[in-house]
Order: structure tokens, then C-alpha cells, then sequence
């Protein structure tokens, strides 16, 4: 077939395929199939004809872990407890001097007495460092001449440092500093040894008897 004869016969496939397929992409295809070679658009010059190149799609895969999400963990506030509250405070932190007053009160005042009478104790050291009639520090208020019968002086003796009740007064200093748990003695700045009655008593507010202790504001 002649070169003549050959475009000829190129054009009548293509304008078939035009009546067939609006689109000129598909004319073309189909001009290309029904004439076994690459066919240029009506109008392509010479130089257009380009056999086309098909190359398949590449699909790519990607691996990933599957990563279950976790409840999370129980903050302090969801504790059921004052109990439970404790064990979930981290006392391995490093302590602060006005942590170490608070916690050393609690741990020489009331580490005999229940978690209640153990964060009583504490809040009212708490609450006399808010109280313009104490000094307005953990350990301003626990040296405070007079005030609690375990001081030496204005030293604190010795603390059995790693004992079971030394961590429960840390635990509990936490949660008095923090506002972490409400306390029976609420508001109370006083307090003393139920088997005593000191003259001051009298002109307080009794709130509460935790254990060995009574409490007032």
C-alpha cells in the first residue's frame, strides 16, 4: 500500500472514530487499532506521530504497625480514696526544704494515726501559711516556737528516711500542698492531743476529732 494510500485510509478510521467517540483521545485509539499504527489527529503535523507508550500503573504499598491505642493511665483525681490516692503518689521526687517541714510534721505529729488524722495534721499547717497570724512557710510555721512538742529547738530530729511511714508523710504532704483530697479539719488552724484541754481551746471553733486529735478554727 502506498504511502498515500496508507494516510488516506489513516484519515477515514480517524473521522469513524470521531462519529463514534466524541472524545479525541478515544477517536485516535480506536483510528490506531483499526489501522495498526500510530495515527496523529486531524491537523497533527507529521513530526506528531509518536508511537504511544502505555506504562501500568504502580501501586506502592505501604507497611505500617498497627498501634492499639491504651486507656490511659488513672490520674490522682480519679482516686476512689485518700487510700488509694496515697499509693498513687510518686514520693521518689526530690524534696523541697518546705516539703520536707510539711512531710516531717505529719511524719512526727500523726504517723500512728490513720491517713484522715495524717492529712488533718498537714492541713493546718497548710491553712497557717494563709493565715496572716502564722509565718507564711511550711517551715516558718513547724519552727514556730511552741507550737509542736516533736521540734528540738527550731531543729526536727532525725527521720527515718525510707520506712513505710516516712513515705506515707511524704505522700500525704503532696496531696495537703496540692489541694488533692478535702480534709475533715477543712478550714481548722488549731489542733491538739485529745488527752489534753489547753486554755485556748475555749475561745475556738471545734470542727473535728480525727484519732488523737481535735481540731479548730
Amino acid at each position: 500500500m502506498s504511502r498515500k494510500t496508507t494516510t488516506i485510509t489513516a484519515i477515514a478510521a480517524l473521522a469513524v472514530a470521531t462519529t463514534m467517540f466524541p472524545s479525541g483521545s478515544d477517536a485516535v485509539a480506536f483510528a490506531e487499532a483499526a489501522h495498526g499504527e500510530p495515527v496523529a489527529p486531524v491537523g497533527a503535523e507529521a513530526s506528531e506521530l509518536v508511537p504511544a507508550t502505555v506504562h501500568p500503573a504502580t501501586v506502592h504499598f505501604v507497611s505500617e504497625p498497627v498501634v492499639q491505642t491504651l486507656p490511659p493511665s488513672p490520674t490522682l483525681t480519679e482516686a476512689g480514696s485518700l487510700a488509694e490516692m496515697v499509693r498513687m503518689v510518686d514520693t521518689r521526687e526530690p524534696m523541697s526544704r518546705e516539703m520536707r517541714c510539711l512531710a516531717g510534721a505529719v511524719y512526727f505529729e500523726a504517723r500512728g494515726e490513720d491517713l484522715d488524722g495524717q492529712l488533718a495534721v498537714a492541713q493546718v499547717i497548710v491553712n497557717r501559711t494563709e493565715d496572716g497570724r502564722f509565718p507564711r512557710s511550711y517551715c516558718g510555721v513547724v519552727t514556730q516556737p511552741g507550737q509542736f512538742s516533736f521540734m528540738r529547738g527550731r531543729a526536727m530530729p532525725r527521720v527515718r528516711e525510707g520506712s513505710p511511714a516516712w513515705t506515707r508523710a511524704v505522700a500525704i504532704a503532696q496531696i495537703a500542698h496540692k489541694g488533692l483530697w478535702e480534709s475533715q479539719a477543712e478550714d481548722a488552724v488549731f489542733f491538739h492531743a485529745r488527752y489534753v484541754r489547753p486554755g485556748w481551746s475555749r475561745s475556738k471553733t471545734r470542727l473535728a476529732q480525727i484519732d488523737t486529735h481535735i481540731f479548730y478554727r
